[in-house]
């Protein structure tokens, strides 16, 4: 299963850990991985590309399953990183409505 853990400060999003597999199909044609890992992956280059925010990122690029993001400090209350944020939490809870068993938002 694919857990999102979002961190909270006053409402506002300081970033997130997205862990685990969602093994709802074969490897490389999981579409709820799919899924997650193009809007995980999408964030994150929006808040560089789009947001001018050099974001903390820790992966295992070696085994997968593993993203964890904080935004500094200074950067919490930009509105475009927040709306980025927040889209990107809505994203995952849609996909954890239409496959529960597969991904769970926190």
């Amino acid at each position: 299963m694919i857990k999102a853990k979002f961190d909270l400060n006053h409402n506002l999003i300081t970033g997130f850990k997205v862990t685990g597999h969602a093994d709802s199909g074969e490897y490389g044609h999981d579409i709820v991985c799919a899924a997650v890992s193009a809007l995980a992956i999408s964030s994150v280059n929006g808040l560089i590309t789009v947001c001018d925010v050099d974001p903390f990122v820790k992966q295992d690029e070696k085994n997968g399953g593993y993203l964890q993001v904080k935004i500094p400090d200074e950067h919490w209350d930009d509105v475009k990183v927040q709306t980025l944020l927040k889209s990107f939490m809505n994203g995952l809870k849609d996909i954890s409505k239409q496959y529960s068993n597969y991904v769970e938002v926190k």
